[in-house]
């Protein structure tokens, strides 16, 4: 391990940066070298990685920010991550950034990420690579269906319905609010982004979106939207159940409570009602009486207008007030996510 004594500790705030690395050789020297002064120790996780690119740091890097940790096992990127905010939370971090080791990430923004952190505006901030319209423009048309689909089914299931691009992983997070996560729980591998929007969204974290552009080298990357959209349809549709429960009916009530499973009754009884009936007249060659078509619709209507005022609900109900002032004043004791 290289020396962990503390470096930049002129600067107000004890910012850390973790870089998972797994074959990235080729970029992290590169990567370490772009960070800035304003960071205070520099945490690279070799998930075992076969190019042993921890080893490889060790002996060519000089930086003495760097701390390098080693897995036993691949984790995936998840795994990584969570090592890494351990060590800089026992450290004694107050802001810890993720940046990827592969250089699409520009460590020149760090600043731009901890920004609204310590202004006490975000609890956590993502970047977006959809800002700049050129950029989009740029973008195979593949990439941005998959990434369109991702981020609908992320504001479905996080309740963050102002974010978008949910598997940026270019992240800053206050150290206060890492402590609070549940470490063991959250997705090791290519859903890790979006779980833990989840789980933020489950401490009441509020959460920002930095623009940036994107960089592509010569870096292959592992995650194909197109391969994991259906895994990640699953996991969406289960954090999606677990936040309603959490939010509605386990920790508060109110009227979208109400509204969300009267409006799906419903809407589900008037579209079976109308579906069978229209069958039957199907079958037998008959118009289907006024009253049987309005005794349908109706359901359907007023059950349509009750998830629509629940998502109007949701959608004004993002987090707005930072929790790591409150923790830091120790006014929350720690707890764990409900499972």
């Amino acid at each position: 391990m290289i020396s962990t004594s503390p470096v930049g500790t002129d600067f107000a705030h004890r910012i850390a940066v973790v870089i998972p690395s797994y074959r990235v050789a080729l970029h992290i020297l590169t990567v370490i070298a772009a960070i800035g002064p304003e960071v205070w120790r520099i945490y690279v996780v070799d998930d075992k990685c076969p190019e042993e690119s921890g080893r490889y740091v060790e002996e060519n890097c000089e930086d003495q920010r760097v701390v390098v940790l080693r897995h036993a096992v691949n984790q995936g990127v998840g795994g990584a991550v969570m090592t890494g905010y351990r060590a800089a939370v026992d450290d004694g971090a107050e802001i810890i950034v993720k940046v990827d080791g592969d250089g699409q990430m520009d460590p020149s923004l760090i600043l731009n990420f901890i920004e609204p952190i310590v202004a006490g505006e975000a609890d956590y901030t993502k970047g977006n690579r959809f800002y700049d319209l050129e950029e989009i423009r740029a973008m195979p048309k593949v990439r941005l269906f998959g990434n369109a689909v991702l981020s609908l089914m992320t504001k479905l299931s996080s309740g963050y319905w102002d974010l978008f691009d949910p598997t940026n992983g270019y992240t800053a997070i206050h150290a206060d609010v890492a402590q609070h996560l549940p470490w063991g729980k959250i997705s090791r591998r290519y859903f890790f982004e979006t779980d833990m929007l989840f789980r933020l969204n489950t401490l009441r974290a509020v959460v920002v979106d930095i623009p940036m552009d994107a960089k592509y080298c010569d870096e292959v990357s592992n995650l194909k939207i197109s391969k994991i959209v259906g895994e990640f349809f699953v996991k969406h549709v289960r954090n999606f159940f677990k936040r309603i429960f959490y939010n509605y009916y386990l920790r508060d009530m109110s009227l979208a409570s109400i509204e969300l499973p009267l409006g799906v009754l419903l809407f589900v009884f008037g579209a079976g009602f109308g579906g069978r009936h229209w069958l039957l007249a199907a079958r037998e060659g008959i118009t289907t009486p006024a009253g049987t078509v309005m005794l349908s619709a109706l359901p359907v209507l007023m059950g349509l207008q009750l998830v629509l005022a629940f998502l109007a609900y949701d959608i004004a109900s993002v987090p707005r007030r930072p929790k790591h002032a409150r923790y830091r004043n120790g006014k929350s004791k720690r707890r764990g996510n409900p499972r």
